[in-house]
């Protein structure tokens, strides 16, 4: 059988019983004896024991060769020999104990979990789902094109018009507020003193100051006294 369709049938048949922490190691250039190990940990004697059965029974079923099972009886440390692959079923403790990575870890084999061949998540994942009608988190959106709206040349002047207005509104309104307000000069010092002064002067003196004063260059009028005589009487 093929070593990588072997390796293949291996990893696919501890997956079916849970094992964890599955680890694939190219010893080709280490040994002559085989040329593929892996290890991998079951909580439990009785999940060593189940991940052992699943190789061998899966190897045998695709026509290949179980030489032979060890450390059953246990259940700590199980290993299935299948000539051309080895394979380390080992609880944690045991495991780690023994760190065969260190030995045996130079060239590992990347494992695509789910994207294996033969297996079952490989030929879930090939089948091609038909994509929602809802826009959903792992659907495209559609690409969005600019529209480019092109207005006639009447339009556009029509509308800078109408912007140029609503500016200049504004600052006509705040002239007219500026152009009816009323300011108010307060009175200087001088002038509040000489209204005070003529309040103080007695009605007739007020009077007088307060009538106007005849130019110097005017020409006085002259007054014309007629005087009626009499007449004796008869």
């Amino acid at each position: 059988m093929d070593i990588k369709k072997l390796q293949t049938l291996v990893v696919d048949a501890l997956e079916d019983v849970k094992g964890q922490d599955i680890t694939v190691f190219d010893t080709v250039h280490l040994t002559s004896l085989f040329d593929r190990i892996a290890v991998v940990s079951g909580t439990s004697n009785r999940q060593t024991k189940a991940l052992a059965a699943s190789v061998r029974d899966k190897v045998k079923a695709a026509g290949g060769d179980v030489i032979g099972i060890e450390g059953e009886d246990t259940g700590e440390w199980v290993l299935v020999d299948l000539g051309d692959m080895i394979v380390h079923i080992m609880q944690p403790a045991i495991r780690q104990y023994y760190r065969l990575e260190e030995i045996w870890g130079d060239k590992p084999v990347k494992l695509g979990a789910a994207k294996r061949k033969g297996t079952v998540e490989a030929a879930e994942a090939a089948e091609v789902k038909p994509k929602s009608k809802h826009l959903a988190s792992t659907q495209e959106a559609p690409e969005v094109k600019p529209v480019n709206e092109r207005k006639p040349a009447a339009k556009k002047a029509a509308a800078a018009k109408t912007t140029a207005a609503a500016k200049k509104a504004p600052a006509k309104k705040a002239a007219s507020k500026a152009v009816g307000k009323v300011v108010k000069v307060a009175a200087t010092k001088t002038e509040e003193a000489a209204v005070k002064a003529l309040k103080a002067l007695p009605p007739k003196r007020a009077a007088a100051v307060k009538a106007p004063k005849a130019p110097a260059d005017a020409v006085p009028v002259k007054k014309v006294i007629k005087r009626v005589a009499k007449k004796d009487a008869e």
